[in-house]
């Protein structure tokens, strides 16, 4: 009886039952605002048993390029064009973000069992974004999967942030943090 109520709440709020109630997925975190920015060769100082890793951001060069008159065009008394205008085409590029190495917080490589790297493979596969078997193995496949998820976050990096483990349901979440 108790189950069949439980069911039936489950099945009120996905349908829109309760009230007009919605039940909407949780939102994403924001990956970029874990990143810091040191200049020195290390990880930031922390405390013991935080672990950091670490991704080289690559730079962001944009390129321009547009057409630039160089004569303009020449009319006869009637406005017909007697030569048309020339053009040269302008290429220039400038810098829009320099290459960095930025840090993370990130599971402990203790943590990283075999289970854990299966149960990532199993939460990302159900997001579509890992699509080969379940091995427990940090493979390359593995790896892109992580950068792709991270990437729609603002971490472009295949090594994985405790924010991206916890918002898999990977890492436990600290009760100062919700």
């Amino acid at each position: 009886m108790h189950r069949q109520f439980l069911l039936g709440l489950v099945l009120a709020a996905t349908l829109g039952g309760c009230g007009g109630a919605r039940v909407e997925a949780p939102g994403q975190a924001l990956l970029s605002r874990e990143l810091v920015r040191l200049r020195g060769d290390g990880p930031p100082p922390s405390p013991d048993g935080e672990c950091w890793a670490s991704s080289v951001t690559p730079a962001v060069i944009e390129t321009v390029t547009e057409q630039v008159l160089v004569t303009e065009e020449v009319r006869d008394g009637s406005g017909a064009v007697v030569e048309p205008a020339s053009y040269r085409t302008q290429t220039q590029q400038r810098m829009v973000q320099d290459r960095e190495q930025v840090w993370f917080r990130a599971p402990c490589p203790a943590d990283q069992t075999v289970q854990f790297v299966a149960s990532l493979q199993r939460a990302l596969k159900a997001r579509g974004l890992y699509l080969w078997p379940v091995t427990g193995e940090m493979d390359a496949e593995t790896a892109e999967a992580v950068r792709r998820f991270q990437a729609e976050r603002g971490l472009d990096s295949p090594v994985l942030s405790l924010a991206a483990a916890r918002e898999l349901g990977l890492a436990a979440t600290a009760l100062d943090d919700l």
